[in-house]
């Protein structure tokens, strides 16, 4: 989401008449877009600051603006600690960069602006990008479900949703620019909701669109998938089967007091819901561990539902207390090297089900969309699969963005291994 943020304001800088540089010792302003989700993501954005400080102590004229979520968060304490920072803009307000790249800030002062809009979409802007596969898609923003964990309800407001037709037409454009995929994004991306159309009706909307070879959406809330959304993935190819599906946590007690509003056996219901109705399809989820309050039991109810699941991969984090959040407050916060071996043992066991999962598809054919040339061996392409699981395979005469058939030969680590077939192997 932060880069279809920068990609947002990258437009809005290009209609003002700048031109983006890789070279910071030359920029006339340094903007950082930034994420508050977890602590350790503050920190990398602390070090950046002082990188950008040196630059504008031998040039002061240089404009340095933090933006996002961050901004919304600390922007108290960034004025306070940071004084060489010209501007700290929330997630809705970049529409105050014109402004404030037209005005001289040294006579000005620091330029402030964190409110937060129940209104704001970006409805009629297409973000700037640059050649590439993917197109990240921003159909809506902010978040109503208050997960007790969560700062996002308070540095990106509530839901608003854009309109079908601005997000049709900023899919339509990316196609128009080369983009073979596209990855449609909200905080809780299913909650859309415009004009009573949900996002189901959206997503088979944009399935229709011409030369679109590939749509994925992320990240969605377990409460609002419905069987309508799954329908819609079911019978559209071009909507991949592939669903990223929060659990977080395992155990009822701790998902009561994380506020997700569902409860374990819904969840994996809902997870042999997906596999039934989307045959060979992938399920990725989250995982937190070390929640206030937390114990050995509850921590091993999460270990039992990725073992029932059988989760094709996971994304694991230990807590992270943040500001405003219900659960900072809570008794019981679990000490440092009990979450640490908590987060391992789920790494440990995710590892394990990722291969096993892959290793389900040694003897088949994938359909692999060509992405990028393979870090290990430049000879090799790296491709995805419907069901989101990445493959190496020999150049031969594929070329990016191609979608093609893979014989897979071999599972290693998170990886699949194949070849590529002629269009008569694969169908003899």
């Amino acid at each position: 989401m932060n880069v279809a943020d920068s990609e947002l304001v990258e437009t809005i800088l290009e209609q003002e008449g700048f031109q983006a540089t890789q070279n910071m010792e030359s920029a006339d302003a340094i903007f950082v877009n930034t994420c508050a989700i977890r602590e350790h993501a503050e920190d990398k954005i602390h070090s950046r600051l002082g990188m950008y400080y040196k630059v504008k102590k031998n040039r002061p004229e240089v404009i340095i603006g933090v933006l996002g979520c961050m901004a919304q968060n600390l922007k108290d304490d960034l004025l306070e600690s940071k004084p060489y920072i010209d501007v700290i803009l929330g997630p809705d307000s970049y529409r105050k960069l014109p402004e404030i790249m037209s005005r001289n800030t040294k006579q000005n002062g620091h330029v402030v602006d964190t409110k937060l809009s129940r209104f704001e979409v970006y409805d009629d802007l297409f973000p700037s990008r640059k050649e590439g596969v993917n197109a990240w898609v921003s159909i809506m923003r902010g978040c109503d479900k208050f997960c007790t964990f969560c700062i996002v309800p308070f540095t990106r407001g509530r839901e608003r949703s854009r309109s079908i037709e601005s997000v049709k037409n900023e899919v339509v454009n990316a196609v128009a620019k080369g983009f073979v995929e596209v990855t449609l994004l909200g905080q809780n991306v299913n909650s859309y909701k415009h004009n009573n159309h949900n996002f189901h009706y959206l997503l088979e909307g944009i399935a229709s669109i011409p030369r679109l070879k590939r749509i994925r959406y992320t990240s969605p809330h377990p409460q609002d998938i419905t069987c309508d959304l799954l329908k819609v993935m079911a019978d559209n190819p071009v909507i991949c089967n592939s669903v990223h599906l929060p659990l977080q946590a395992g155990s009822n007690r701790i998902l009561k007091r994380m506020n997700r509003t569902y409860s374990k056996e819904h969840f994996i219901g809902l997870a042999h819901e997906i596999r039934e109705l989307l045959p060979g399809g992938g399920i990725s989820t989250d995982i937190i561990v070390g929640f206030p309050g937390e114990s050995e039991e509850d921590f091993q109810e999460t270990l039992e539902v990725m073992e029932r699941v059988q989760f094709d991969s996971a994304f694991t984090f230990k807590y992270s207390p943040r500001p405003y959040t219900k659960a900072e407050q809570y008794s019981g916060q679990v000490p440092e090297d009990i979450k640490q071996e908590r987060l391992q043992r789920v790494i440990e066991l995710q590892k394990t089900h990722t291969l096993d999962q892959n290793r389900k598809l040694i003897g088949t054919v994938e359909m692999v969309l060509v992405e990028k040339v393979s870090k290990k061996d430049p000879d090799f392409w790296a491709g995805r699969t419907d069901s989101n699981k990445w493959v190496i395979f020999p150049k031969e005469n594929a070329k990016i963005k191609d979608i093609i058939p893979v014989s897979i030969a071999d599972a290693k680590g998170i990886s699949l291994h194949g070849e590529i077939l002629t269009t008569s192997e694969v169908f003899v």
